[in-house]
């Protein structure tokens, strides 16, 4: 009969999550739990709402701070429809309470560029394949043209 390894063999090989991973994963462990007793409190003090979303801006460091501060108004101006909410401790539009799009921070998660993602609720279907995510180093008129029309779609 072959001796078997122990099971603590195979939890060395495999790593699991980042330690950003898991603090983002507590992190949205946070917000459901504040959404869940937010009921009870007015509209305007909503947890995860837009005093949030300047807040967890605000702690970003520069570029990618400075690509959330201008994504955010971006989106303010062209998508009024969209909620700001954190969702996993970055800036998120949500449209009836379901996130739509969010920025990821590049240097929360330690990669060379920040993330504008759109999720499955966002209306960009095109053909049998399309792009959910663009990877952003910096914010150019160009840039901010074709979020503006991804963000409008997004939401029609």
């Amino acid at each position: 009969m072959a001796e078997r390894k122990p099971a603590k063999a195979t939890q060395k090989a495999h790593k699991g999550f980042t330690a950003e991973e898991r603090d983002a994963m507590r992190e949205r462990a946070q917000e459901l739990k504040a959404e869940a007793h937010g009921g009870r409190r007015g509209k305007k003090d909503k947890p995860g709402g837009e005093a949030d979303v300047l807040a967890k801006i605000a702690e970003m460091q520069e570029p990618d701070r400075v690509m959330a501060e201008r994504l955010h108004a971006v989106v303010k101006e062209n998508a009024p429809a969209l909620s700001p909410k954190t969702w996993y401790g970055m800036p998120a539009y949500a449209k009836d309470g379901k996130v739509v799009c969010f920025f990821q921070s590049g240097q929360k998660f330690k990669t060379r560029y920040a993330t504008l993602g759109f999720n499955d609720t966002a209306n960009l279907d095109e053909g049998a394949m399309w792009p959910v995510a663009f990877a952003l180093k910096e914010l150019t008129a160009a840039d901010e043209a074709r979020i503006v029309a991804l963000l409008k779609k997004a939401v029609s």
